[in-house]
């Protein structure tokens, strides 16, 4: 029981992390007034946190060394308050931007240490079922934290989002205090044996089964709202039902996700494109109708739910002997997933059309079927 509730205090560490981290969708306009600048700089601030993100994650673990493991999940916490607070106490762009910049190293330290730390604590064959619980926290973060904020902004400010945020933090941070046990560091990285897990066949393979899956999703995920206004005509009541429906369905999918990780590595990857990517393109080539459109985003909502479960399991799997490493080779390669799958859904909405995004989506996760058939040469790591 200690340890579940351990692995618990890790998903409200999570939730807490990944509601700041999107919370600026629900305050742009806001945001952008009170700064004086323009809503398009204002969003920079995400991009501030991806890029910051991707960068850190190849040199989180190296930096932490060999300390306490809870120590340093606390640390992270800690600066996720930090951050939240620098934001609501922000009266510059530069200011802001900092502050996000903060949140990025919060991000990347936290989700290059989680599929390790899980692993420690529920033992690699069950990683599965640990990591749905810790993507819980992602799936209600994902659907709280960009309707909250606009709410609590509307009401009392933006200011005041960003302090609940950092309240959010300060209570995740006593949970884990709390909860977590202490977890001394097996080993130190280096950046030269992060880089040389790049090959082995099984981590290849992973890495280009996330570039596939993260890349195709925000490469149509980003445009559904259009697409559904656009294409399938919806009303605002009936789009935003569909996105409800997409966000409880990815809950599901992390719980599923999670039990077919542990069972079937190769066959949850499978099944993740066949979903996703079937469902993508029958909403690009049929999505006129608002009833199937909506069933068929619920579809791509489950998918992608289970996605990211499945692509850790398999990569821990792939690096048994270096869950750490890994673990920064994931953040590095879903951020630079999120980067590019974005550029290129933006290129096909702006010169073919919003459908063309959401297809895309679907051929990239066809893509990654292949992956789950290809085989895995085992490499015995050097003694």
């Amino acid at each position: 029981m200690g340890i579940w509730l351990a692995v618990l205090s890790m998903s409200f560490a999570t939730f807490a992390i990944v509601s700041a981290e999107f919370l600026p969708a629900g305050l742009l306009t806001p945001m952008a007034a009170d700064l004086g600048i323009s809503e398009g700089l204002a969003g920079q601030a995400v991009t501030a946190t991806a890029v910051v993100g991707a960068v850190a994650a190849l040199f989180a673990n190296v930096v932490i060394g060999r300390l306490d493991r809870k120590l340093v999940l606390i640390a992270l916490s800690l600066l996720t308050v930090a951050s939240n607070l620098m934001a609501a106490f922000a009266d510059s762009f530069v200011m802001l931007l900092i502050a996000r910049a903060a949140l990025g190293i919060a991000l990347s330290g936290f989700w290059s240490l989680s599929s390790a730390v899980v692993a420690r604590l529920v033992g690699i064959n069950a990683l599965g079922r640990g990591m749905s619980i810790i993507f819980v926290g992602v799936s209600l973060a994902t659907i709280a934290a960009p309707s909250v904020g606009a709410l609590v902004s509307d009401l009392f400010g933006w200011r005041m989002a960003m302090f609940l945020a950092a309240g959010a933090a300060v209570i995740a941070t006593a949970v884990q205090v709390f909860a977590l046990p202490r977890l001394p560091a097996a080993a130190s990285n280096n950046l030269i044996s992060i880089l040389r897990l790049t090959g082995r066949r099984g981590v290849q393979l992973g890495l280009l089964a996330v570039l596939l899956v993260a890349g195709g999703h925000f490469a149509g995920f980003v445009y559904v709202r259009a697409f559904l206004e656009q294409v399938t005509q919806m009303s605002p009541a009936m789009v935003a039902m569909t996105l409800l429906a997409f966000g409880i369905a990815n809950f599901f999918g992390n719980l599923v996700g999670g039990a077919i990780a542990d069972r079937n590595q190769r066959l949850g990857l499978a099944t993740v494109g066949t979903l996703m990517g079937l469902s993508a393109l029958a909403l690009a080539f049929f999505g006129t109708n608002a009833i199937p459109a909506a069933g068929l985003a619920a579809i791509w909502g489950f998918a992608f739910g289970a996605g990211p479960i499945v692509l850790q399991t398999g990569l821990a799997q792939a690096a048994s002997d270096d869950l750490e490493g890994v673990g920064s080779l994931i953040v590095v390669l879903f951020q630079v997933s999120i980067a590019t799958g974005a550029i290129v859904g933006g290129l096909l909405v702006d010169n073919l059309g919003v459908a063309y995004a959401i297809g895309f989506t679907g051929i990239m996760a066809l893509g990654a079927v292949g992956l789950a058939a290809a085989p895995r040469r085992q490499v015995v790591p050097a003694e």
